[in-house]
């Protein structure tokens, strides 16, 4: 049974292409084990950057098909997404090679270290990167496992998902959309939000109850309600003083948030921020970061310091450029919560936003369906617009009975400006007519990765 890092040193990982699995492979390469994976993605000949920058890191990568698991290997990883019906899975046990999930392994590496684990809803990799950010400011030397690259990180050739420093901290993101969340055991336990996602409220709340109890020390944010009622200790906890009047036991408190164009301005504690990202989200993931490392012996100034220089993660309103006097900002956002705060942190950008979104998944589209309806409508102006193309679908067995058009006659039931372009390569053409001077296209997707990609190609096309 694998319950320490020292009880192998040869792992494989299945799905190594993946960016939480990168993430833990290149750490444990890091630390000194050599590490060896496959990816379906390299079997079509696709994935090539990322397997070229895995293999610069010095992992061996192979097709998913067998031809990597020699008699050396002494444990394979998988996540969630790998099924007992891959090759791979079925040689590791015919030969009796330890099975682990990649969220069993990450807890292994955790508990190995003075971990801050990131847990909420929405806003995870960001808060993960401008701790660690601030760890580094300070001269902790921390560790970083992240669901997404850091952009000064990717700048040096790298995938940016995972440094390994040190130093005694480690910044993990605990998920808890295949319920994993609860094997962490963390110094720090962050939890940011809880807003209907992947499972129901009620779900949701009992994954993260029991990660707060098994946290040596707890933050969270009072400003989100669902989270507020988790709450172990004001003192230690954030929020923003706007969203409610009894603030005076919280311990950390933002205030007089301002955006001009593409930058944020704020105060905590009285202390000033200044950040070159936009959106209220993004204060509060800085004010959540800047709260967990002032309580562990770094002065807020030192944070300010640190996200003055922030330069943000992969995907996360990454600003492409801006061509015509039109804007192109590609983010991740894919629950209702997170394209809300996409589109309403681009609207002191330009006086129109023009939104396009590809849902991923019919399933979680079809539970998110009122929800994001609500969210996308009550965020968009009345000159702004939505634009949705089919749902991404990874394969599989789902049951193909929902469409993005759905989502856009339901928000064209509300008076919304919605528009359905089914196949996205047509969207562009579909959508200049409605693009002017001043104005923000917002990219919306994730999971699909070739959205990147398909932004990039918009972009040179505008």
């Amino acid at each position: 049974m694998i319950t320490r890092l020292q009880d192998f040193s040869r792992p494989y990982f299945i799905g190594v292409a993946g960016s939480g699995m990168s993430a833990v492979a290149q750490y444990l390469k890091g630390i000194g084990m050599q590490v060896a994976g496959s990816d379906r993605q390299f079997n079509a000949g696709c994935g090539q950057a990322v397997r070229s920058q895995l293999e610069k890191e010095g992992i061996r990568c192979f097709p998913q098909d067998g031809s990597g698991i020699d008699n050396t290997i002494d444990l394979v990883v998988v996540s969630t997404a790998i099924e007992s019906s891959v090759s791979e899975v079925k040689i590791a046990q015919e030969r009796g090679i330890p099975i682990i999930h990649r969220a069993s392994l990450l807890a292994i590496i955790a508990a190995s270290k003075k971990t801050i684990a990131v847990a909420g809803t929405s806003g995870k990799s960001t808060t993960a990167a401008m701790l660690f950010d601030i760890l580094e400011q300070a001269g902790f030397a921390p560790s970083i496992i992240s669901g997404a690259g850091l952009t000064r990180i990717i700048q040096q050739g790298k995938l940016g998902n995972a440094v390994v420093g040190k130093g005694v901290w480690l910044v993990i993101e605990a998920d808890e959309s295949d319920g994993s969340i609860v094997q962490y055991h963390p110094e720090i336990g962050l939890l940011l939000n809880i807003d209907k996602d992947h499972d129901e409220v009620d779900t949701l709340l009992g994954l993260f109850k029991q990660f707060c109890s098994q946290s040596k020390h707890f933050v969270i944010n009072q400003t989100n309600p669902l989270a507020a009622t988790l709450s172990v200790d004001r003192a230690k906890d954030f929020k923003v003083e706007q969203a409610c009047a009894e603030t005076s036991d919280v311990g950390y408190i933002a205030k007089g948030f301002s955006q001009k164009g593409l930058q944020i301005q704020f105060e905590i504690n009285g202390e000033q921020f200044e950040l070159e990202q936009v959106g209220k989200h993004s204060m509060e993931n800085a004010l959540a970061a800047a709260a967990v490392a002032h309580q562990i012996g770094i002065s807020l100034a030192t944070a300010a310091l640190a996200l003055k220089k922030y330069q943000g993660i992969y995907r996360r309103h990454q600003i492409l450029g801006q061509k015509n006097g039109v804007w192109v900002i590609d983010d991740y956002a894919h629950n209702p919560a997170k394209c809300a705060a996409a589109i309403t942190a681009c609207q002191p950008i330009a006086s129109k936003v023009v939104a396009w979104f590809q849902p991923h998944g019919y399933k979680p589209t079809r539970f998110l369906r009122h929800d994001f309806v609500q969210a996308i409508a009550a965020s968009l102006r009345a000159k702004d617009e939505i634009w949705m193309s089919e749902i991404y679908y990874a394969g599989g067995t789902a049951v193909k009975d929902i469409s993005a058009a759905d989502l856009v006659a339901d928000l064209k039931a509300l008076g919304v400006e919605a528009n359905f372009v089914e196949d996205r390569n047509s969207f562009l053409s579909a959508v200049r007519a409605s693009l002017q001077p001043d104005c923000v296209l917002l990219l919306m997707g994730a999971r699909d990765p070739s959205l990147e990609q398909f932004a990039k190609e918009l972009f040179s096309q505008l």
